[in-house]
């Protein structure tokens, strides 16, 4: 009788632990989790990464933690970093706070060894978030996934002369400071959640790929990750990068606009000004505003050089790199094209005008060719050019899927990464994704992947047949483009 009733105290004991919240002692203080929905997993959402960039702290590098009293709970409100509402991204728009420097994790458990694979939103560097992204039955595959928010906008990118001079010399990219903190307290963290800090691959989509290539290049980012993919995004765009003068003088705008006399006084700016100033801040080489926070700024310090020299100069990691079929861009009859090409192509403007002409209407409307050709598909081809040349291993893709078979956009592969769905001779994107993130080949059992080498330039097409070898991408055009 005694032995039985000892049976069921242990039992329901058991029963206690297994269900209460997941709690981790983490930087700072300690966190509780929650059950994923549909089980097998774990998520801790709203994790501080960095002090909140507030106030006298804006425009400045992260700091460390601001340590907490008691359990901080599981937040799937935390709030999005500051943004504009552009319609797409409102949710953001609408829970947004400065207070905004946190990551999300999932994993299947608190031990092991487990891949880290680390999410970095895009949104063209002034919108978006990571939230929702730990929803992912990714980590069902044996990864720890990781989501991070990051200063995004004037609050992100800006440089001011001000700041420059508390700082040395250098000002902008406090983003991307912002994605180098969250990546160090992965380092020093993760191993609680299951992970190896010793194998990370950051991953990323549009701006995000775009700050992944540039992680890649800064020399403070080094030794805090292992391997990289870069989803249609690439150090600028295909646009040269900005110079330190030629950022100061978006500061020169945006102090002018908001008739400040010092960078403290933007400091004490309510929000919402800041915000609408972002959105009248004009770089005249841009043939669109919608890019001011997407060309590269070289600040002096994350990115003291152009994107180009670093990365030549930056260890040789595995990489994958690729765009899809067709990205975005005007519709008919919206490109004046005299402008456009003499600006891209310069003496070639004639040559190029002559290869729209003749182009595929399989692969959409000639403008939307020139766009996803000059913006995306050309600087991954350079980009995979300098960093095969370098020993690197490399593999480059195109995608040309949708779930409704309507022709591709720009961002219609990140459902077939984030979600485990065949297509094809059985092939499965989040499947090469996470080989990939395992071993740094993402072959294992797959339809074969040949790397990419800068002589053969050879790439897979990802459609609805399955995974097709191909050639030299637009070889004919790219040829004439020389930018990352």
């Amino acid at each position: 009788m005694i032995l039985g009733l000892g049976a069921v105290l242990a039992a329901a004991l058991a029963l206690t632990t297994a269900d209460a919240p997941p709690r981790v002692a983490v930087t700072g203080g300690t966190i509780e989790g929650s059950a994923a929905p549909g089980g097998g997993a774990l998520i801790f959402r709203g994790i501080p990464y960095a002090a909140p960039p507030t106030g006298n702290f804006r425009w400045r590098p992260p700091r460390a933690v601001v340590a907490w009293k008691g359990v901080r709970p599981d937040n799937p409100q935390a709030p999005a970093c500051p943004q504009n509402d552009q319609g797409w991204n409102h949710a953001d728009f609408a829970n947004a706070s400065e207070d905004c420097l946190t990551l999300d994790i999932r994993t299947s458990g608190l031990t092991g060894k487990r891949p880290v694979m680390v999410w970095i939103h895009g949104g063209s560097n002034f919108s978006g978030s990571g939230r929702g992204t730990v929803q992912s039955r990714i980590t069902d595959t044996g990864v720890v996934l990781v989501a991070i928010q990051y200063r995004l906008g004037l609050l992100g990118f800006l440089a001011h002369r001000g700041a420059a001079a508390e700082a040395g010399g250098h000002a902008g990219n406090y983003g991307l400071m912002d994605q180098i903190a969250a990546l160090r307290w992965i380092q020093a963290n993760i191993a609680r959640f299951g992970g190896d800090p010793a194998n990370v691959t950051i991953f990323g989509e549009s701006a995000g790929a775009q700050d992944v290539s540039l992680l890649l290049a800064a020399p403070p980012a080094r030794g805090l990750f292992a391997k990289a993919i870069m989803e249609s995004g690439t150090p600028g765009f295909g646009m040269p990068p900005r110079p330190l003068a030629n950022a100061l003088e978006l500061g020169d705008q945006a102090q002018k606009l908001l008739g400040a006399r010092s960078i403290g006084e933007m400091r004490k700016r309510p929000l919402a000004e800041l915000l609408a100033v972002d959105l009248k801040l004009v770089d005249p080489s841009l043939l669109t505003n919608d890019f001011r926070w997407l060309r590269t700024a070289i600040d002096g310090a994350v990115i003291p050089k152009p994107p180009r020299e670093l990365l030549a100069e930056a260890p040789p990691r595995p990489v994958i790199i690729g765009s899809n079929r067709a990205e975005f861009g005007p519709r008919p009859g919206e490109v004046d094209w005299d402008r456009q090409l003499g600006a891209i192509f310069g003496p070639n403007a004639a040559k190029a005008r002559e290869f729209y002409r003749q182009d595929d209407p399989r692969m959409g409307h000639p403008e939307l060719q020139f766009w996803t050709d000059w913006v995306f598909r050309c600087p991954a081809g350079r980009v995979a050019d300098l960093l095969s040349g370098r020993g690197a291993p490399v593999w480059r893709y195109e995608w040309d899927m949708t779930e409704d078979g309507s022709r591709t956009g720009h961002s219609a592969e990140i459902g077939w990464v984030m979600n485990a769905r065949s297509f094809g001779n059985g092939a499965s994107l989040q499947t090469y994704w996470t080989n990939f993130a395992k071993t740094g080949d993402p072959n294992g059992n797959l339809p074969r992947w040949v790397p990419y080498t800068a002589r053969g330039r050879g790439h897979v097409l990802f459609d609805p047949r399955g995974v097709t070898p191909q050639t030299a991408l637009r070889d004919p055009v790219c040829s004439m483009l020389e930018e990352l």
